[in-house]
């Protein structure tokens, strides 16, 4: 414990100078957790990548697949090329540590991962167009992709989810981690999602690992696709719900169960809580009563304070 004190009499001592207080005891008892936290780090089968490392990586891949993302991006065809083949570089660094829990090599991994880099930016233009054309408030792609942040999500989402094709562990639940902090967009990147894929506003979406998301479909704020249990003993298996192709849920929906499926071409409204499948073409929604009285007509209504 360091304390600071006046000690205007003791010579060759200025005052507020730190005064140590530690006693041995409190030596004994530090060196004793050091040597704990040394034995826990022992035991780690793999090293994590630090998440800076992940998130510059990320932000750099996307800044060059989008020049909106980036501070500085590539003008030339032989720019683009080089910086993907330092990206490479540096993506063999950060994975090297994970390699001994990896399902493959990770030279080999990180070849097979640039194979993908084409069709994940495919698969984000029709995204992004779908944003647009989908959103009344939307002026252009080139706003989905600078300021949309469910654009932002899936993009991240997209690449997180070839690496956890590919068996790399860790690495890509940190990008979904980093997607969820900067959007609010939580998606397992185990989860299997189509093309295009919309989602509207962001903020509060949850889609688990094993949900499996067909072609044109859109979420709104808040939707959540879970499993009916948390309990481990269902790790593994089908938790999370199937969303057929053209399906559109609404702001609030929560949609669980690994047997429940929303057939192709339904809507599912706001607030809806869902455990069971629906065959394609539903409308499915939450009635409710809303109640609206005129002040001036009744004397008689409950005065609510909080």
């Amino acid at each position: 414990m360091i304390t600071t004190t006046t000690d205007p009499g003791t010579p060759g001592r200025s005052p507020n100078r730190p005064v140590d207080h530690d006693t041995d005891e409190d030596h004994v008892l530090e060196h004793a957790f050091a040597e704990e936290l040394c034995r826990a780090r022992r035991e780690h089968r793999i090293v994590l990548p630090a998440r800076k490392l992940v998130a510059a990586y990320t932000d750099e891949l996307l800044g060059i697949l989008f020049p909106h993302l980036s501070e500085k991006p590539p003008d030339s065809a032989e720019e683009i090329q080089a910086r993907l083949a330092l990206l490479r570089q540096d993506l063999r660094r950060i994975l090297k540590p994970l390699e001994p829990a990896m399902t493959r090599p990770v030279d080999e991994t990180v070849d097979a991962f640039a194979r993908t880099v084409p069709g994940i930016y495919r698969k984000l233009v029709l995204d992004a167009e779908a944003i647009s054309l989908g959103d009344p408030a939307a002026e252009g792609t080139d706003e989905v992709v600078a300021a949309y942040p469910g654009f932002l999500a899936i993009a991240i989402y997209r690449i997180a989810h070839e690496f956890s094709h590919l068996g790399v562990p860790v690495f890509p639940r940190i990008m979904s981690e980093i997607a969820h902090t900067r959007t609010g967009v939580d998606i397992h990147p185990g989860a299997s999602i189509g093309s295009p894929f919309f989602i509207d506003h962001a903020t509060g979406i949850v889609v688990g690992e094993t949900a499996i998301i067909g072609n044109n479909v859109k979420l709104y704020q808040g939707v959540t696709l879970g499993a009916l249990s948390v309990d481990k003993r269902w790790a593994g298996t089908k938790r999370h719900p199937t969303i057929e192709d053209n399906v559109v849920i609404y702001s609030n929906a929560t949609v669980l169960g690994g047997e429940t499926v929303v057939g192709h071409d339904s809507i599912v409204g706001g607030n809806v809580w869902l455990t069971r499948s629906v065959p394609p073409g539903s409308v499915v929604y939450h009635s409710s009563e809303v109640r609206v009285r005129n002040t001036r007509v009744r004397d008689d209504l409950p005065d609510f304070v909080i």
